[in-house]
């Protein structure tokens, strides 16, 4: 039996009926969640095909997983790490290719600020970032995570998450820069 119609649960309620296996919040959690995490993780994948099975597989784990919630913290939050991690599982099988710290480029970004970039050229140059430098950034510079979590959660040095990000960001910039040169014009217009 269902608790509420999904709009107007609460995600106390969500949560308690997922543990119960109900399908009106499950698909509430469902309804709620999956647009933001569709988008992150787009962060993650190669492309929309990819990004949708990491969402898929992401959400099994969060109803397969859902007992351990334990209301520490938000609802949302549980299920963004739930699939951060789904995320990151799917680029470990890939076995990411990790830059020497030796190995970045210091790049000067010449005036070059972000604040003209739109979200979606922004999103695709990430997009096109080789996979363990976008893992990193999107951990790091979107996610919020320390290196040293970055590090324990990919299985590698915090020197290695240091200098993927800084590769990473000097790519980006350059990237950018580039593409900007290219239109012509701010890379906003």
């Amino acid at each position: 039996m269902s608790l509420q119609p999904p709009l107007t649960m609460t995600d106390e309620q969500i949560a308690s009926g997922c543990k119960s296996s109900d399908a009106t919040a499950q698909k509430a959690l469902y309804d709620k969640f999956s647009r933001k995490m569709f988008g992150l993780c787009l962060r993650y994948a190669k492309g929309r095909e990819e990004a949708e099975d990491f969402l898929q597989e992401g959400m099994i784990t969060v109803f397969q997983r859902i007992s351990s919630f334990n209301r520490e913290g938000s609802l949302e939050g549980w299920v963004r790490r739930v699939v951060v991690n789904t995320c990151l599982e799917h680029l470990r099988k890939q076995k990411l290719q990790w830059v020497n710290i030796d190995e970045v480029e210091e790049t000067a970004e010449n005036g070059f600020t972000m604040e003209n970039i739109n979200v979606k050229d922004l999103l695709e140059v990430i997009n096109a970032l080789p996979t363990g430098f976008k893992a990193v950034f999107n951990l790091y510079a979107i996610e919020g995570f320390t290196h040293k979590e970055i590090a324990e959660m990919l299985s590698i040095s915090e020197g290695t998450s240091k200098s993927q990000y800084a590769r990473a960001k000097a790519v980006l910039i350059k990237r950018i820069a580039e593409k900007t040169i290219t239109t012509g014009s701010s890379v906003n217009e």
